[in-house]
């Protein structure tokens, strides 16, 4: 008897938490991974503030290159960049926001330093966000790249000193790279070293007085609520629920 009564209290309690778990909402399930960072930091933002997304195909989302016009739809692509870049013209209409994107498919870190003159610096941005990682760890395995966990952590602290020194007053948003596993592109040759970019990209976000957004934590808690091919369809590029997810996490990451 008292047996089944422990029984039922643990199957209660069970079903309990997945019942918690089911009706929290996504924009709580977001709140929650930043909640469980130590260190959490938000961005401020002020009138006639420049902001610059940049980072891989993550954040290019096939926007048009050609155009390099300032708040334009097409030159946002049609990932996070361009959902945040909605609402925060949206919602800070008052400030005067000018918002570009000029991420790459397939970049590492060497090579947005290798253009980071024309696509960053010139542009004088008051908030920068950058977003890298993942290729440098992916194209480990598919591309022949001999990059390493160290040429990752040497190249984008150097990327970022030189950015402070060009521009002091920069308010830095730093991403982690992110992959769902078990998803196509995703498999178990990811694991463990990718994990060691992604500790690379937190620990850089704190020596650079950023705010750092854990996407990681986030996609991982999305998928109590749908599995990971609804947020991602190869385990990297989000889908448009994924590209949401993103963006909603980013806005987080700032304040007005």
């Amino acid at each position: 008897m008292n047996e089944n009564k422990s029984n039922s209290r643990r199957n209660f309690l069970r079903n309990s938490s997945l019942a918690t778990v089911a009706s929290l909402s996504i924009p709580s399930l977001v709140t929650s991974a930043f909640a469980a960072e130590p260190m959490r930091k938000k961005i401020g933002l002020q009138k006639g503030d420049v902001i610059l997304f940049q980072g891989d195909s993550i954040t290019d989302a096939g926007r048009k290159k050609d155009d390099a016009g300032v708040n334009a739809a097409s030159a946002l692509g049609s990932g996070y960049a361009m959902l945040a870049a909605s609402d925060l013209l949206y919602k800070y209409a008052d400030k005067s926001l000018k918002i570009y994107n000029r991420g790459i498919s397939g970049n590492k870190v060497y090579q947005l330093a290798d253009r980071w003159q024309k696509d960053c610096l010139d542009l004088k941005p008051n908030v920068l966000s950058i977003l890298v990682g993942v290729n440098d760890f992916w194209h480990t395995l598919v591309n022949g790249y001999k990059g390493t966990i160290e040429t990752y952590r040497d190249d984008f602290t150097t990327l970022l000193t030189r950015t402070k020194q060009a521009l002091p007053d920069v308010k830095l948003i730093i991403g982690e790279p992110y992959a769902v596993s078990g998803i196509k592109a995703v498999d178990e040759k990811w694991y463990p070293a990718f994990n060691d970019y992604r500790t690379a990209a937190k620990e850089i976000a704190g020596k650079f007085d950023a705010a750092f957004i854990p996407y990681q934590s986030i996609y991982d808690k999305a998928q109590q609520s749908a599995p990971g091919v609804y947020w991602t369809g190869d385990g990297v590029h989000p889908t448009l629920a994924g590209a949401h997810l993103m963006a909603h996490a980013w806005m987080e990451a700032v304040k007005g």
